[in-house]
């Protein structure tokens, strides 16, 4: 593991290159360019908070922050895994001609969503100004829960792009999975609205409710996570790390034979 972070030292301008090329092509010939980063959210959720508050209006307190705080959290794992998917495959060319450390593609674009991410917590601060949500000191550790998810979207994306290699299926079967997890997560709604046996397991199996549920008690109801949950959001992210590397590490070798 030593190695690897020295050689994604070694690699680093690399890596930054790569980011600040994805952001770039994302906002290609785009008028307001990288506002979008901050509108397009921030527009999603306007959207959305207006279709689901007739549901869930009476149940949940500012609903738009409520919506919110899960909905930038949901999207940067879902769209990060996406993009991380065809991280390999997309790059064949280049790995054909020259050596590049496989995984440095994988990483750049969970980190490029990582950026985007940050780019929607601007979003989010207008809309808790708008609807009058309550600032505090506890806003400021969302910084925890965020680099929770970034490593477990990190060896999520690694699992995934070694996957795709072989199996070019995953992309659609991912497709389907996520739309499921979508709707398994209480974004729009609260777990007290289930059945409690269907929350129990959302609660303890959901990966995505450790690191939804951590930001939410940071910036919706201000105060500290409860520590199970912050556990197990560390474990899971090592988990996630540990099983992605390990898959990718044992056959990237393979990967030249098949892309």
């Amino acid at each position: 593991m030593v190695e690897r972070l020295k050689s994604l030292w070694t690699y680093r301008d690399l890596v930054k290159h790569l980011v600040i090329k994805d952001l770039k092509l994302k906002y290609r010939r785009s008028f307001l360019g990288y506002v979008w980063s901050v509108l397009n959210p921030l527009l999603v959720m306007i959207i959305m908070a207006i279709i689901f508050s007739s549901i869930f209006k009476r149940n949940i307190e500012n609903y738009p922050v409520y919506l919110f705080t899960g909905q930038i959290m949901f999207n940067y794992m879902n769209v990060s895994s996406r993009q991380a998917l065809e991280s390999i495959t997309g790059n064949a060319a280049l790995l054909k001609k020259v050596y590049v450390p496989k995984y440095i593609f994988t990483f750049s674009k969970i980190t490029s969503g990582l950026v985007d991410l940050v780019f929607s917590l601007g979003a989010l601060v207008l809309v808790m100004i708008g609807t009058g949500a309550r600032f505090s000191w506890y806003n400021l550790l969302i910084f925890f829960p965020i680099i929770q998810l970034y490593v477990f979207c990190v060896g999520l994306g690694m699992l995934l792009s070694a996957l795709n290699v072989f199996f070019r299926d995953i992309q659609y079967i991912w497709n389907a999975i996520t739309t499921a997890w979508l709707y398994a997560t209480p974004i729009f709604y609260t777990l007290d609205m289930m059945d409690s046996r269907l929350a129990w397991v959302i609660k303890h199996f959901n990966p995505m409710y450790f690191y939804i549920g951590q930001f939410r008690d940071l910036i919706y109801s201000n105060q500290m996570p409860g520590a199970g949950i912050m556990i197990e959001g560390c474990v899971t992210a090592i988990i996630s790390l540990m099983i992605g590397t390990a898959v990718f590490w044992k056959k990237q070798d393979e990967f030249i034979l098949y892309i």
